[in-house]
């Protein structure tokens, strides 16, 4: 056939049809319901449950199915329904709610310009408490800035955490970090960083060193489903397949980086925990808002890790149900009421209705530890007040910014410290 003819000449070969871009959008806009079906979920025990040493690739369905453990009347069923002691159970429960009430009370003091900035974790509690309530309390987490509840759960203080929100003199940073991007050593939490993804290589890198050493903890890392669009996603995938680093790779889907829709990640035609297999690391795709099913997930992997079996990536579903900052409006970009039409409900009330159904709470019991919490809260709060806020009272000495940088200071240094009389 002649050139001619493959331009599609008369007599030849029909001409192509003009390109065009695929651009994702999401499903629902402001002013129409979001069609969820996107989700594609799996009913409450449906999941197979692999043994704990498992080939990744052998585990391909479970990265585009959804390991579900509660029913819709709160029921646990189904070979990921873990045996966890009620007191796991209501400890969870109290870490979750702490996290809510303690949100809520800083996204007040951001409007009373008592906090520059703040981050919810609203509707995504139960990813990090269960979590941290399967790893052990030396383990190192590397998260971003909405796993607050593993602070919550570890019993940090309040006051402390507190006192960085506000930027006082008595903050544990001197000043240093955005509020809400915390940096607690003693309980495992790794320094937050506002440039995202940048976790996850470090994470895998300390698990790395962790398993040089002969050591016996493990690393968990954290990320947005945005932030798998970074390259430092894809180089620690690449480094934690081939070292077998013990590492937790927690990838959480909410659905919305800021404005953008999860498509726009790449979520649109296939599922994030599907990057893992290609990585050749088992991947586990999970319902975010089921507390148990996280906390077993968890422990799975966790088993792995200690194992010497390697990673494993696990994608949690779940929906971030407000703004993502204090400067965000999510109402210019979704329906307003598409957190409490999202399909796997509030992780709050579905642990709850599960320890109700099992006669080990009740409604009066969770008014009370609700009402105990927002108390333990307010006077945290009141505490750190007493030690100023971004609007008022004793900020960090301007001495601070040249602390903690050189082990001996340079002479330059000196001189401009000395010229700030401080």
């Amino acid at each position: 056939m002649s050139s001619k003819a493959n331009r599609g000449a008369p007599g030849g070969v029909p001409q192509p049809r003009p390109l065009s871009l695929h651009v994702p959008e999401p499903s629902g806009r402001p002013g129409h319901d979001t069609d969820f079906s996107y989700l594609h979920l799996s009913a409450a025990g449906e999941v197979r449950r692999p043994k704990v040493d498992a080939s990744a690739k052998k585990m391909t369905d479970l990265a585009f199915t959804l390991v579900r453990v509660l029913d819709n009347d709160g029921n646990a069923i189904g070979p990921w329904a873990p045996q966890v002691e009620v007191e796991v159970l209501l400890r969870g429960l109290r870490a979750m709610v702490k996290t809510r009430i303690f949100d809520a009370r800083m996204l007040v003091a951001q409007r009373q310009k008592k906090v520059s900035f703040y981050m919810q974790a609203l509707g995504e509690e139960a990813i990090a408490v269960a979590h941290a309530l399967a790893l052990r309390d030396d383990d190192m987490c590397f998260p971003t800035y909405r796993q607050q509840g593993l602070l919550m759960v570890r019993d940090v203080s309040l006051v402390e955490l507190l006192c960085q929100n506000f930027s006082n003199e008595r903050d544990p940073l001197k000043g240093r970090q955005l509020p809400v991007l915390y940096s607690v050593r003693k309980a495992g939490f790794f320094s937050i960083s506002g440039n995202l993804a940048t976790q996850y290589i470090q994470a895998v890198g300390w698990a790395m060193a962790s398993a040089i050493k002969g050591d016996t903890r493990i690393a968990s890392a954290w990320i947005g489903d945005g932030s798998t669009a970074e390259a430092d996603f894809h180089n620690a995938l690449t480094f934690a397949a081939v070292y077998r680093a013990p590492v937790i790779l927690n990838v959480v889907n909410n659905q919305w980086a800021i404005s953008t829709f999860q498509g726009i990640a790449g979520g649109d035609e296939t599922t994030f925990a599907a990057r893992g297999l290609g990585n050749g690391i088992a991947s586990l795709r999970v319902d975010g808002n089921d507390f148990l099913a996280v906390y077993s997930a968890s422990q799975w992997a966790i088993e792995r890790a200690r194992s010497n079996l390697g990673p494993t990536l696990i994608e949690w579903v779940t929906y971030r149900g407000g703004a993502h900052s204090t400067s965000d409006d999510p109402s210019k970009y979704r329906p307003g009421d598409d957190w409490e039409r999202f399909p796997l409900g509030d992780p709050i009330m579905r642990l709850k209705q599960h320890l109700i159904r099992i006669g080990a709470w009740s409604e009066e019991q969770h008014a009370r530890m609700s009402e105990e919490v927002e108390s333990q809260v307010r006077a945290a709060q009141k505490e750190a007040e007493s030690y100023g806020t971004l609007g008022s009272g004793p900020i960090p000495s301007p001495a601070a910014i040249f602390d903690d940088v050189y082990k001996d200071m340079p002479d330059h240094l000196r001189r401009q410290r000395q010229q700030l009389g401080v």
